[in-house]
């Protein structure tokens, strides 16, 4: 049972294609039509689904420097726009206002759990806590450097009424003598980027747990099987209101799959005397 809900991360790459379509068409393609842009995502992550995993993984190696350089280098561009008094006062929510945003920024820290299906790929099994907490402290400093600067530049009461503030940020950029324009386009492909691989590492996962359970079905099969009702759910999210249910059921399902079940299985195994439970 523990392991069919991990197999419902396909739905975590629905969430993620109906994201890039939608973002897609607000900021980019914007006369191309949702459920197309939808299906070529797909069509991306399912090709780099049907390789290895080992490969995947590797894109993600690959991604992660590129990601991570775009990122610092527009914080540092859009540093002449930042105003202080955007961010002030600071420290001043209470503990309720701070339990809530926790809970809404929960989903984009959910995905420790691929460890369980992917632990056994690493040369040092033993290191995988060490990786975990490295793995985790980067996003938050990240993020908090996202968050900071992008209040700093657009001020509180503009980010609140913005769907997509991180991409409206990037719009802001204005290099000197005007050789490069349209900065946004640079951001916009990293984070294609990142929701691929969110989306093909969750796909991945999805049949990861599958065929651990029906062993004589094949990877191909369950590809074949999984695509169209991602699809088809992707496509049944039709507004942003839509969009914002979903993210509140995957942010209770990541509670339970990322925190709950994994501290449940540390207990078990350290009653049950497993070397290495630590």
């Amino acid at each position: 049972m523990l392991t069919l809900l991990y197999a419902f991360n396909f739905l975590v790459s629905s969430y993620g294609t109906r994201v890039i379509s939608s973002a897609s068409k607000l900021y980019l393609l914007d006369n191309t039509p949702t459920e197309v842009i939808s299906l070529v995502f797909l069509l991306l992550v399912t090709y780099g689904v049907a390789g290895s995993t080992v490969a995947l993984l590797r894109i993600n190696l690959m991604f992660f420097f590129i990601v991570v350089g775009i990122i610092l280098l527009l914080q540092m561009i859009n540093f002449g726009f930042f105003e202080a008094e955007n961010i002030k006062p600071g420290l001043i929510t209470d503990w309720n206002g701070i339990l809530n945003g926790s809970k809404e920024a929960y989903l984009y820290f959910v995905g420790m759990e691929i460890l369980l299906f992917y632990g056994f790929l690493m040369k040092r099994p033993t290191e995988t806590s060490k990786a975990m907490i490295i793995g985790i402290t980067i996003p938050i400093l990240l993020y908090l450097i996202i968050f900071i600067f992008t209040i700093g530049v657009l001020s509180n009461d503009v980010v609140r009424n913005m769907i997509y503030p991180s991409i409206a940020i990037a719009k802001e950029v204005e290099l000197p003598g005007g050789f490069f324009e349209r900065f946004e386009s640079v951001f916009f492909t990293i984070m294609i980027m990142t929701i691929f691989n969110t989306t093909a590492m969750a796909f991945n996962v999805s049949i990861l747990a599958l065929g651990s359970i029906f062993h004589t079905v094949k990877k191909g099969v369950w590809i074949l099987i999984l695509a169209p009702i991602i699809y088809i759910f992707a496509m049944s999210l039709q507004s942003i209101i839509d969009l914002h249910h979903i993210r509140q059921f995957f942010i209770y399902i990541g509670m339970i799959s990322s925190a709950l079940i994994p501290s449940l299985l540390l207990v078990i195994s350290k009653l049950r005397g497993v070397k290495g439970s630590e």
